[in-house]
């Protein structure tokens, strides 16, 4: 309380103080202590009002407890005499049982007589029943049916309460109504029958459809009916329950998952196309099936069947039993596409689950799967082999075709542009073209899986064209006459080259979005170089082919029939030109790099014949002729290469200008400069060597030993440094072991 206090004391000075900050505010101090006083008087109020309050519901809960024991005092005075008015009564309740015995055998005579009609008429009715049961008058033979069990039900029920251990009365009035039995049999045959057909018979009579239900609903009570009269009684009559919803949605079941697996009318020996035809049939069947469900058979049943959603649910089923079971089928590549496709794309898609008709009952966002996974996987992985045994095959046969046209006596077809080609690329690419698009439909991971496969196999098949290309080659070799359209189908295999890269990248831009699968993006750069390899080895072939025909003129150059007057040199252009005017149909990025390496082999093969010593100049005067032939030559040849590459908007290399720079330091007449105009020439080509000097200046046949030596020495001092744009030109040039013993001496 002091703590109390003495806090109460200090909040009353804070609020003093609050008042009293100015001198002024002394002036109300009387008018402070009013409003306090009245501010004192408030709570005191309101609080004796409450304390009263309490007090209050205290006095009533106390008069309350005094009346519920007074109240508990008087029920147990009346229990008291309860007990005692039953213990008197015990004696008089067991003089009672022959009474009660006599009651039961009275109801019991009641129900043979209430049914004593029904009894007599047993005969007639069963009859009558079978009738309408034939003439298709389901309800009425249901309500005479009904009669018949309720008949029969209510004397075993009688019998059942008076004598539960009489089997011989029991089984005489099951005997008695024993046609009853089978005529439920017969009536619940005639309505599976009818919801066999309810897909067709609620279109033409729903009525009858309806009369079904109904009668399934009544079995439905009198189930329900006598499940509670058997938890207090005991009793169930014979053939109860008949649970015949339950038994009518196994119907439905049974009915649907035959009518799925009879949508197969044919096999693959009869069709190849069997599946894709199985499919489309189930497909049809099944949307068919669920639109008339959707919008009549929900007419005819009650909303808590659910009908619908229950159909749903057995279709789905029967879909996707009859999906496992074609899975565990030994497919063919195809059959597993077409599986694959209309079961992860078609059955959800609009043109079955997914159909506008059918939403919002459907959704095909909650259905499960037709196929696990692990199925789906198994079944993916075997495609995939399949796939690459049958693409090894396909490209193996693509070859084989391709080499029959390789010795054709027709020239190859050209393209739009002119250039020749085979059917090579075309097939292989429509076939990868084919599996891919087969691949889309199914998923984008397959379809990535399989244009990385084609691209492997493309890889490993282009080694083999490879090959072939070279045995094709030396075959020709062999026999030069044959094939005869050698070098225009040499041209194609060169061009196909060019086309396959082509296709290659149309095909990884077309199929695949990101270049990020790494078997994709570390395929294309060999590939492209394997390419390239073939296509440059294809070169080489026909330019072989064209120096094979030189071969005679320039074995012509520097020899003394040369320095006399020859025209080798103009029948080399004129062939050459020839035959370029044939590569012109060669696609223009191989063409170039053709011309190119012609042009350095033609300048090689005269700077070959210049070493290799086949003419020594005697005097001034030859090597003045001679070098000034070499110039006229280089002008040729460097025209001639200038007008072949003209289509391509680019100089070629400079070439010529190193038989211009040989004949210079042939044409040179004053010795003294003879190391001054070679060591030019050794800067320009750091690739000559010491025996092309020394057979260089052998061919001038002036200069002495002592002077070749020190040129040779000189030289070998300070060796230049070759650029990194330079083309050797001299390097490949062998100068015969004779020249350089020549020179030594």
């Amino acid at each position: 309380m002091k703590e109390t206090d003495r806090e109460a004391v200090a909040t009353a000075v804070q609020r003093v103080a609050g008042m009293l900050q100015r001198p002024d505010q002394l002036d109300k101090v009387e008018q402070y202590r009013r409003r306090e006083a009245r501010k004192k008087a408030s709570v005191e109020a309101r609080l004796k009002a409450a304390i009263q309050s309490q007090l209050d519901g205290v006095r009533t809960g106390l008069s309350q407890l005094h009346s519920a024991l007074s109240d508990v005092k008087d029920i147990q005075r009346s229990l008291a005499d309860v007990s005692k008015d039953w213990r008197q009564s015990i004696n008089t309740v067991e003089s009672l049982k022959a009474v009660k015995d006599a009651v039961v055998r009275h109801s019991q005579l009641a129900a043979a007589v209430e049914n004593l009609k029904n009894i007599f008429s047993v005969p007639e009715i069963v009859r009558e029943t079978q009738d309408l049961i034939e003439q298709g008058a389901l309800l009425q033979a249901h309500r005479k049916l009904m009669d018949l069990e309720c008949s029969r039900d209510g004397l075993m029920y009688e019998q059942y309460r008076m004598d539960s251990g009489n089997t011989r009365d029991m089984t005489l009035i099951h005997s008695y109504f024993g046609s009853t039995q089978a005529l439920s049999d017969e009536l619940a045959k005639q309505l599976w029958m009818v919801l066999q057909r309810s897909l067709v018979t609620v279109r033409r009579d729903p009525t009858l459809l309806v009369s079904v239900v109904r009668i399934i609903e009544r079995e439905e009570k009198i189930d329900r009916r006598i499940l509670d009269r058997k938890k207090q009684t005991g009793f169930v009559p014979p053939g109860r329950p008949k649970n015949w919803k339950e038994k009518m949605f196994a119907v439905l079941d049974r009915t649907v998952t035959t009518r799925i697996e009879g949508t197969q009318a044919d096999t693959r020996e009869s069709d190849r196309m069997w599946l894709v035809r199985h499919l489309e049939i189930i497909r049809k069947c099944v949307l068919d099936d669920l639109l008339v469900a959707r919008s009549l058979m929900v007419q005819c049943f009650p909303p808590r069947y659910q009908i619908f959603r229950s159909l749903l649910n057995v279709y789905h089923q029967a879909v996707s039993t009859r999906m496992q079971e074609l899975a565990a089928e030994d497919l063919e590549a195809n059959e597993i596409v077409s599986l694959l496709t209309w079961v992860l794309n078609t059955y959800t898609s609009a043109e079955m689950m997914g159909n506008a008709e059918l939403a919002p009952d459907v959704d095909v966002g909650v259905l499960e799967p037709l196929l696990s996974p692990d199925v789906v996987a198994e079944l993916l992985d075997t495609y995939m082999s399949t796939l690459t045994s049958n693409i090894i095959a396909w490209l193996r046969k693509a070859l084989e075709t391709d080499k029959k046209d390789w010795v054709k006596e027709t020239e190859p077809e050209a393209d739009q542009d002119g250039y020749y080609q085979t059917t090579l690329p075309a097939i292989v690419f429509q076939m990868f073209e084919q599996n891919l698009q087969v691949a889309a439909q199914i998923s984008e991971d397959l379809k990535t899986k399989v244009l990385v496969l084609c691209l492997q196999q493309m890889n490993s098949f282009l080694s083999r064209y490879r090959e072939e290309a070279q045995l094709y080659k030396e075959e020709h070799l062999r026999k030069r006459q044959h094939p005869h359209c050698y070098v225009q189908y040499m041209i194609a295999l060169i061009n196909n080259c060019w086309t396959l890269r082509e296709s290659i990248v149309s095909l990884k831009r077309k199929y695949l979005q990101h270049d990020t699968d790494e078997g994709v993006s570390l395929s294309q750069p060999s590939m492209d170089g394997l390419l390239d390899a073939i296509a440059e080895e294809g070169c080489s072939s026909l330019l072989e082919e064209v120096f094979l025909d030189l071969e005679q003129h320039l074995n012509e150059l520097m020899t003394k029939k040369w320095l006399l007057g020859s025209n080798a040199v103009d029948i080399i252009c004129v062939t050459v030109e020839d035959y370029f005017n044939d590569f012109a149909k060669i696609k223009k990025p191989y063409r170039k790099r053709m011309i190119a390496e012609a042009h350095r082999r033609v300048v090689q093969e005269y700077l070959r014949a210049v070493l290799q010593k086949r003419i020594s100049f005697r005097n001034a005067e030859e090597r003045k002729e001679g070098a000034e032939r070499m110039g006229r030559e280089a002008e040729q040849l460097r025209f001639l290469f200038h007008k072949l590459a003209a289509g391509f908007g680019e100089e070629m290399d400079g070439h010529c200008d190193t038989i211009v720079a040989v004949a210079e330091v042939i044409k040179l007449t004053d010795p003294s400069l003879l190391y001054l105009e070679v060591s030019t020439l050794v800067s320009k080509y750091p690739d000559i060597r010491d025996e092309h000097i020394g057979a260089l200046l052998a061919v001038r046949g002036d200069a002495s030993r002592d002077m070749k030596q020190t040129i040779i020495e000189s030289l070998e001092q300070g060796p230049a440094q070759a650029s990194p744009d330079y083309v050797p030109i001299f390097k490949d040039i062998v100068v015969p072991s004779l020249n350089v013993a020549k020179l030594l001496k």
